[in-house]
């Protein structure tokens, strides 16, 4: 079961969970990064150090997004009770960035969690492993790297999923973290859940999820992804901005367009050799 819960701010939904004195078996912590859409705060480590202290006093595990620099800072400066697990990158090469110099191409996620808190990297054998670990002959539990490759859903890119939310997360990013954490029927807790990509992975996983957040808009989407439907409403126009809070150029497909190619007028390949101009 998924509840999405009326809007409210990140501190009031921590605030109930744990006036209800539920288990949470993982915590998805993604806020915005102080920078560009969001605003900025003065004491932003400060702000997101008490999320992590309020949920920790409930959950296995806790992951918490944003881009390196934000993240870096809690490699030290952990939620009571847990332990740093592991660095998570997730890697996109897609980013249509405008900006001169180096290409935005990752997220990082940090994995903190309580020192019996249980993994599952058995959810990741194939069939071979299966076998083998079935027979008592599989040697090693391997399991998934720290790095997550999947592209931004943008443009004609996961556009089935897109939702119209400035900063989406494809559900192929998600399903790693939850999978590694849980077992069917386990409680996954979101409270900046945004366009819910957690509730999409919990649907597909069997998992029950708790989202909210205090943009109606956003638990909409939340609602309607909960329910099996795609997030964005029929009516809705395609994302406006990518990851890093740019406006990518408008496009639209034209009926003579193939696999989704849209021609951009520019010319391919190299210039010929004493072209002549155009007069």
């Amino acid at each position: 079961m998924i509840e999405v819960w009326k809007p409210q701010d990140v501190e009031a939904s921590i605030a109930e969970m744990q006036d209800s004195g539920r288990h949470v078996r993982v915590t998805m912590l993604d806020p915005w990064y102080n920078k560009g859409v969001g605003g900025v705060r003065d004491d932003y480590e400060d702000y997101i150090f008490k999320l992590l202290e309020g949920v920790a006093e409930f959950s296995d595990h806790v992951f918490l997004w944003g881009f390196p620099e934000i993240v870096a800072p809690f490699v030290k400066r952990m939620p009571p009770g847990h332990k740093l697990v592991a660095w998570l990158t997730w890697y996109y090469k897609n980013n249509p960035s405008v900006i001169r110099g180096w290409r935005s191409s990752q997220n990082a996620c940090l994995h903190f969690s309580k020192p019996d808190a249980k993994l599952y990297p058995e959810h990741f054998l194939n069939a071979a492993q299966e076998a083998l670990k079935e027979k008592g002959k599989l040697r090693y539990m391997p399991g998934p790297t720290s790095v997550i490759e999947s592209a931004l859903l943008t443009g004609f890119v996961g556009r089935a999923e897109q939702t119209g939310h400035p900063a989406q997360k494809p559900e192929a990013v998600y399903e790693p973290l939850l999978m590694m954490t849980c077992k069917p029927g386990d409680l996954v807790f979101d409270p900046m859940c945004g366009s819910g990509t957690t509730a999409g992975v919990c649907r597909r996983l069997k998992l029950d999820g708790i989202l909210c957040d205090m943009n109606p808009e956003y638990t909409a989407m939340a609602e309607r992804r909960a329910e099996g439907a795609p997030g964005r409403a029929v009516s809705d126009e395609p994302p406006a901005f990518d990851l890093a809070g740019e406006i990518p150029p408008q496009v639209t497909e034209p009926k003579n367009s193939k696999n989704g190619y849209v021609p951009t007028g520019k010319p391919r390949g190299r210039p010929r050799k004493n072209a002549v101009a155009a007069e």
